[in-house]
C-alpha cells in the first residue's frame, strides 16, 4: 500500500439520482450523435418479425439488459485487477439497493490514468465500438444496443467529469460505498 502522508486527500462523489436523469440526456445526446449517422447512410427500416417472434421480444430485452449490466461491471472489474497490486483480491461487487445500481469497486488507490481507463473501458467496448460497428454494417439492432449501453456509462461520465483535468501521475481510491473515489494529490 503506497503511503500517502504526502498527499492531500478529497473526496469527490456523484448524487445517483441526479446521474439517472442526466443518463436519460446521455441517451438523448448518444442516439443523436450516433443514430444520425446510421440514419444518413442506412436509413432506419427495421426488419419485419415473424409472428413466432415476437414470444422472444417480451423476454429478450430482459436477458440483454442483465447480461449487459454484469458485463459492464465485470469490465470495470478487469480493467481494475489488471492495474491493482493485488488483482481480483481487491475487487468487489455489489448493489447499491437504495438505487438499484451494480457497481464494482477497486480497494486499491490507482493512478489517475488507470483508474480513467477501468473507468471509461465499458463505455468504449458495449457501447461505443458496437455502436461504430453498427453504423458500418447497417445494423439497427446492435446500433440500439450501443446507443443504450453509451447510455448506460453516464454514471462512469460522470466520475471521469470528477477528474479529467487532475494530473494523470496522482492517485484515486475508489469509494467504498459511494459513486466516487477519494483524490490524492501531491501537496
Amino acid at each position: 500500500m503506497l503511503n500517502f502522508e504526502n498527499f492531500n486527500k478529497e473526496k469527490r462523489t456523484i448524487d445517483l439520482v441526479k446521474a439517472n436523469v442526466i443518463g436519460l440526456l446521455f441517451l438523448v445526446g448518444f442516439t443523436l450523435l450516433l443514430g444520425l449517422p446510421f440514419y444518413l447512410i442506412w436509413g432506419f427500416e427495421l426488419p419485419k418479425l415473424e409472428i413466432d417472434h415476437l414470444k422472444y421480444l417480451a423476454i429478450l430485452p430482459l436477458i440483454i439488459l442483465i447480461s449487459g449490466i454484469i458485463i459492464h461491471e465485470l469490465i470495470h472489474g478487469v480493467f481494475f485487477a489488471f492495474f491493482a497490486k493485488n488483482g481480483f483480491r481487491s475487487i468487489k461487487f455489489g448493489i447499491l439497493w437504495k438505487m438499484l445500481t451494480p457497481y464494482c469497486h477497486c480497494k486499491e488507490p490507482l493512478k489517475i490514468k488507470q483508474y480513467t481507463i477501468a473507468l471509461l473501458a465499458p463505455l468504449v467496448i458495449l457501447g461505443i465500438l458496437p455502436a461504430i460497428y453498427a453504423i458500418s454494417v447497417g445494423n439497427i439492432f446492435i446500433l440500439i444496443l450501443g446507443i443504450f449501453f453509451s447510455g448506460a456509462a453516464a454514471g462512469d461520465l460522470l466520475i471521469y467529469n470528477l477528474i479529467r483535468k487532475e494530473n494523470p501521475e496522482d492517485y484515486v481510491l475508489d469509494h467504498p460505498s459511494e459513486a466516487g473515489f477519494y483524490l490524492y494529490t501531491k501537496k
